[in-house]
């Protein structure tokens, strides 16, 4: 197999061969162009503190360490705004010497400022499953802004699984942009393709919104149900900036239209600490054909998930807030993002979590 990450067809074959394995069938909606969605299981565990599993460990001897109480997600429950949780998923891996795996978070749950992680036996880093991992998986919950109700079988996260090195150099990824542009005007290369925060629509001076600091929960099952009002305030501006608040968490939107190729991925690279007192992006996966024109796409902007850190910070028009690294397939996938398979954010602008109903409604 040639190295690059896994294409939908792949995924389906270790599926198939009980590499990917759950006790309740993996269906296949579940199977994306580049990734793979994993459902939560029955019980949410509230541990004390979140934490990694370190090597000679597993997750289930820390548990016994922080654990607080459990809760039945049979019939969904509240997981409570601050509070850590951690849910044993109903995947579990036997991955073949070669492959590994990189977690995210779901686009919509980045949205709503859900810190979700996944964690393995063994494990010594968040989201990140070693070459050859066998054993089951977890996710680490914690709603930062809003608290939700989460219910077994519900997708929060995603996974990816790569084969040997993937990851094009800046060289590569300007020799893809020459022959297949990978974002409107100027590519700004260096670690990857830069991105910057769009502080001055082309209409109106709506720039982005922030979370309420006292809401009601969020059903992670009603979809454009909410009214945005409820949970978030308005950010405007006219003066091509904004201050950030520390603690804040906002949504924002990159001034670039970003296209990722059939035969490529990405991955937003979360945080630079060079770049300021905040962190960008906690859902980090693009599929293949997010943007791409004969998918629907013709460009699509990156939504900027953002929370300050100790100090109010000055965000300015076209500030460069983060990278997006591309890597190249092992091979094209069948389906599309945008394409083949319903895609809630194809062509998207400044928008908020599928959750909530759209501005006009």
């Amino acid at each position: 197999m040639p190295n690059g990450v896994l294409s939908d067809r792949k995924i389906k074959a270790l599926v198939d061969t009980g590499q990917i394995a759950a006790k309740a069938a993996i269906q296949s909606l579940q199977i994306q162009p580049a990734s793979l969605d994993l459902r939560l299981g029955h019980v949410a565990h509230r541990v004390r503190a979140s934490f990694l599993t370190g090597r000679g460990h597993s997750v289930e001897s820390r548990l016994r360490d922080f654990h607080m109480h459990s809760i039945d997600l049979n019939d969904g429950a509240v997981l409570e705004k601050g509070c850590v949780y951690v849910v044993p998923l109903q995947e579990s891996l036997t991955l073949p010497a070669g492959i590994s795996g990189a977690a995210s978070a779901k686009s919509s749950i980045g949205r709503l400022d859900l810190l979700t992680r996944i964690i393995t036996d063994n494990g010594t880093e968040f989201d990140r499953v070693p070459d050859g991992y066998a054993g089951p998986l977890y996710v680490e919950i914690c709603p930062r802004s809003f608290s939700v109700v989460a219910q077994s079988g519900q997708m929060l996260n995603q996974i990816i699984f790569r084969q040997g090195d993937t990851i094009l150099s800046d060289e590569e990824l300007t020799a893809l942009h020459a022959e297949t542009p990978i974002v409107n005007g100027t590519a700004v290369i260096s670690g990857g393709l830069g991105f910057s925060v769009d502080l001055k629509p082309e209409t109106g001076d709506l720039v982005g919104y922030r979370a309420k600091p006292h809401t009601s929960v969020i059903d992670l099952a009603k979809l454009a149900h909410y009214t945005p009002a409820d949970y978030w305030e308005e950010v405007r501006t006219t003066e091509g900036r904004i201050i950030l608040d520390p603690g804040a968490f906002y949504i924002l939107v990159s001034r670039e239209a970003i296209t990722i190729p059939p035969s490529y991925a990405a991955e937003m690279a979360p945080y630079i600490a060079m770049v300021g007192e905040f962190r960008v992006h906690y859902a980090g996966f693009f599929d293949p054909g997010f943007g791409w024109a004969e998918a629907g796409g013709a460009g699509s902007r990156g939504v900027l998930e953002v929370r300050c850190h100790e100090a109010p910070f000055v965000l300015e028009h076209g500030q460069v807030v983060g990278r997006l690294v591309y890597e190249r397939m092992a091979e094209d996938p069948q389906a599309l993002y945008g394409r083949e398979i319903k895609s809630n954010y194809q062509g998207q602008g400044l928008k908020l979590s599928k959750h909530f109903k759209s501005p006009s409604a």
